[in-house]
């Protein structure tokens, strides 16, 4: 794909984050048009396509990518649906943006590791959309430019309002704390040795047997330590905090409110409801990015080796999570498709 003409996009996947895509790439990004939307359940993607000009509505993922007209692949499906889609994709040779997670486990993710290797080049970009964030991004900037010296700590927060039904403690480290798990291994450059998960007494806010909140330790292989205070019933809104702790300096993101009212005897500021409100923007630069890139024959950003490691994290978190006890991180050597 060269930058001549608009990159038509094969959206598979219509729930929240897929519609949101569809949208995003329909009104607010340039060079790319929804050329198929993909779910299974057609009237879905019926009614969702209708409303575009030139969409197709699919149930197949696999058709969808044999369109004439589809030459790039959004996939915001479950995460369990997310292996056998990329497979196609790259044994067709398309660019595809991944929303997160790659692959649900690790296993499923090493086999798509191993396909994009057989290809011998890049065709996936995983949507960990921090890395997008303007704070991230300054932050990312401020830690490699090394002014502060080395980084020691990461002192990290993620809060959620709510829980939906059926939310399960292996969530808040596989949906929730992967977040954290791949700024770590970004902001730092550095792999995340182990994990330790310690759990306070519970919230009275929690649903049935949830234990929430938790404290996740990480250990790197650059020597750092990372903590992260994972709350995901916190009752008041959605937060997200990073603090950086350098041998020079700190550095803080995430605390920034935006508007502050004074009124009534009081002041204060907003608190994003969700992850939406939070990241629109990041989201928004995410997806424009791989546009661009991908209309200039590039893939960049998150790699599918960032998404096998996270995978590899996130189980070690969750046996770290049942087991009370710190559980090292096992990772193959990097292939050099992505050093």
């Amino acid at each position: 794909m060269t930058q001549r003409g608009t990159l038509g996009v094969a959206v598979i996947g219509t729930g929240r984050m897929g519609a949101d895509h569809v949208r995003r790439l329909d009104e607010v990004v340039g060079g790319a048009h929804v050329a198929a939307v993909v779910d299974i359940d057609g009237d879905r993607a019926e009614a969702i396509a209708g409303r575009l000009d030139g969409a197709t509505a699919y149930t197949d993922p696999a058709a969808a990518m044999a369109a004439a007209d589809v030459d790039a692949v959004l996939i915001a499906s479950p995460g369990p649906a997310h292996e056998a889609a990329l497979l196609e994709a790259l044994d067709r040779d398309l660019p595809v943006l991944c929303e997160k997670p790659l692959t649900p486990d690790a296993a499923s993710a090493l086999r798509v590791l191993e396909a994009e290797t057989r290809l011998g080049h890049r065709r996936v970009q995983v949507g960990f959309m921090r890395r997008y964030d303007a704070e991230y991004m300054r932050l990312k900037s401020l830690l490699d430019a090394g002014d502060f010296g080395r980084t020691l700590m990461l002192h990290c927060r993620h809060r959620n309002t709510s829980t939906p039904p059926g939310f399960t403690e292996q969530m808040m480290i596989n949906d929730s704390v992967v977040h954290e798990i791949d700024a770590t291994r970004w902001l730092l450059d550095q792999e995340i040795t182990a994990v330790t998960v310690l759990k306070p007494t519970p919230s009275s806010a929690a649903p049935g047997a949830l234990s929430d909140p938790q404290f996740v330790l990480f250990e790197t292989s650059g020597g750092a330590v990372v903590d992260v205070e994972i709350f995901v019933n916190c009752g008041f809104g959605y937060q997200v905090r990073c603090e950086a702790v350098g041998e020079r300096g700190t550095a803080l993101i995430g605390d920034a409110h935006g508007l502050t009212v004074n009124a009534a005897g009081r002041w204060g500021g907003e608190i994003a409801p969700d992850f939406r409100q939070r990241f629109e923007d990041a989201y928004d630069r995410e997806v424009r990015h791989w546009v661009d890139a991908t209309r200039r024959g590039l893939v960049e950003g998150p790699s599918v080796w960032d998404g096998y490691a996270a995978a590899v994290v996130c189980e070690a978190g969750v046996r770290a999570q049942t087991a009370g006890t710190r559980v090292a991180v096992e990772l193959p050597e990097r292939p050099v498709m992505y050093r």
